[in-house]
C-alpha cells in the first residue's frame, strides 16, 4: 500500500497512528533521592550482585516477565513475505495481547535477514533481556530449524506461536467435540490438510494429546503424505514415519474418505465432494483466514461440530486462547523450555474453561473470556514443575 493510500480519516490508521504500545516506568523519579535508588550510584549495587548470581536477574531485573516477539517478517498473517517493516504493527498488536491477556511485557523485535544462522546468533545474543521467546510468522521449514536450534541454545522458553499456539487450541477443540459427540481421541480418524509450520504442529500435539498416529493421514499441496511418495524430507518424512499406517495415497479426496474428522490448516480450498466423503456426524476445523478450506455452510451440510479461525463465526480457533497463559505459566516456574506435556496441560485447561457448558457452537472459550489465561497459567507451571524443567 503506497503512503498516497493511507486514509488519515480510517479508524484502523488512526488506531496505529504512533504505534499500538509505550515503555511504562513501574519506579518513581520524582526526587533526588528516587533517582539515586533508580540509576546511579544504587543501581551499581543491583548490578554487582547479578554479576556474582546471574539468576538474581529474575528477580531484579524486568526479564522475568518480559518475552520477545521474534519475526522476519517472511509468513505474516495472510500478507506472506512483507518483511520486518511491515511486520512490526503486527508484532507489536501481539505485545499487546500479551500484556492485556497474561500480563506479560513484550518486545517486538523485528529482524532484517531471513538467514537462519543469522537469526539463531541474534536472538541468542538478545536473549539476556528476556525471560522468554515467542517466535512469529516466520516461514516454513525455516522455522523448525529457528525453533530447534533455540531450544537448544537457550535456558528460556523458545515458543513458535504459529506452530504451537494453533495445535494447543485445535487439541482443545478437538477434546471438547469429542466429548459432545461421545467420542474418544483414540478412536478418531483425522485428516490434517496442511504441513507447513501449524499442520505438523497440529499433528504431533493431536498424537501428544491421545490422537492414534495410525489414525491420522496428512496432506500437503501433492496428496497425501505417506511412505510411499518419492523424494520426502525432513519433516514430511517424519510425518510419513509418525502417520497414515495404512499407506493411504491420493489426494484429499482420498484421505477424507470415512474420516471422522478434517483440520484445514493450508489455505487451499477442499471441494465439497471430499467432505461429503467424511463419516457421518463428523468435525470439521477449516482454519484458513480469512477464506476456510470449507465454508462453514457447506462444512454444516456435512458436519456436526464447526469451528473455523475466524471471529465472525462460533468456534473461533484463536492462538490468544493459548500463548499469553503459556508464557505466564513458563515465566512463573521459570521454566527452561516448554515440554509436550506443558502444551499439553495447556489445550487441557484451555478445555475445562468451557467442559460444563458445551455445545455445538461453543466447544471452544471466547478469546475475550478473563478465566482462561489463568488456568491456563498455572496448569502450565504446574506441568513444568512435574517435567523437571522449573527452577520455582
Amino acid at each position: 500500500m503506497s503512503s498516497s493510500t493511507v486514509d488519515p480519516a480510517d479508524p484502523v490508521f488512526r488506531l496505529h497512528r504512533g504505534g499500538k504500545m509505550a515503555v511504562v516506568s513501574t519506579v518513581p523519579l520524582t526526587s533526588r533521592d528516587d533517582l539515586s535508588l533508580a540509576y546511579t550510584p544504587g543501581v551499581a549495587r543491583v548490578c554487582e550482585a547479578i554479576a556474582a548470581d546471574p539468576t538474581l536477574t529474575h528477580d531484579y531485573t524486568w526479564a522475568s516477565n518480559t518475552v520477545a516477539v521474534v519475526t522476519d517478517g517472511s509468513a505474516v498473517l495472510g500478507l506472506g513475505n512483507i518483511g520486518p517493516r511491515a511486520a512490526l504493527p503486527v508484532m507489536e498488536g501481539k505485545a499487546v495481547l500479551f500484556k492485556q491477556f497474561g500480563g506479560v511485557d513484550a518486545v517486538p523485535v523485528c529482524l532484517d535477514t531471513q538467514d537462519v544462522d543469522e537469526i539463531v546468533a541474534t536472538v541468542t545474543a538478545l536473549a539476556p533481556s528476556f525471560g522468554g521467546i515467542n517466535l512469529e510468522d516466520i516461514s516454513a521449514p525455516r522455522c523448525f530449524e529457528v525453533e530447534r536450534r533455540l531450544d537448544e541454545a537457550l535456558d528460556i522458553p523458545v515458543f513458535h506461536d504459529d506452530q504451537h499456539g494453533t495445535a494447543i487450541v485445535v487439541l482443545a477443540a478437538l477434546r471438547n467435540a469429542a466429548t459432545l459427540l461421545n467420542r474418544k481421541l483414540g478412536d478418531l480418524r483425522v485428516a490434517v490438510s496442511g504441513a507447513g509450520a501449524a499442520g505438523v504442529a497440529v499433528t504431533r500435539m493431536l498424537v501428544a494429546g491421545g490422537v492414534d498416529p495410525d489414525q491420522v493421514v496428512v496432506c500437503d499441496s501433492q496428496g497425501i503424505i505417506s511412505a510411499h511418495r518419492p523424494n520426502l524430507t525432513g519433516t514430511k518424512a517424519e510425518l510419513a514415519e509418525l502417520t497414515n499406517a495404512d499407506g493411504r495415497q491420493g489426494d484429499i479426496i482420498e484421505a477424507l474418505r470415512d474420516a471422522d474428522v478434517l483440520i484445514g490448516v493450508s489455505g487451499g480450498q477442499i471441494p465439497e465432494q471430499a467432505v461429503a466423503g467424511m463419516a457421518p456426524g463428523g468435525i470439521v476445523f477449516a482454519l484458513a483466514n480469512p477464506t476456510p478450506e470449507v465454508h462453514p455452510e457447506v462444512a454444516g451440510r456435512h458436519a456436526a461440530v464447526i469451528a473455523t479461525g475466524r471471529s465472525d463465526y462460533p468456534n473461533q480457533i484463536n492462538n490468544v486462547l493459548a500463548f499469553p497463559g503459556v508464557f505466564r505459566g513458563a515465566l512463573a516456574a521459570r521454566a527452561t523450555r516448554v515440554t509436550d506435556t506443558m502444551k499439553v496441560a495447556a489445550a487441557d485447561a484451555i478445555a475445562a474453561v468451557v467442559a460444563e457448558t458445551l455445545a455445538p457452537d461453543a466447544i471452544v472459550p471466547s478469546p475475550l473470556d478473563p478465566r482462561v489465561a489463568p488456568a491456563v497459567a498455572e496448569a502450565v507451571a504446574e506441568a513444568a514443575r512435574r517435567a523437571g524443567v522449573a527452577r520455582a
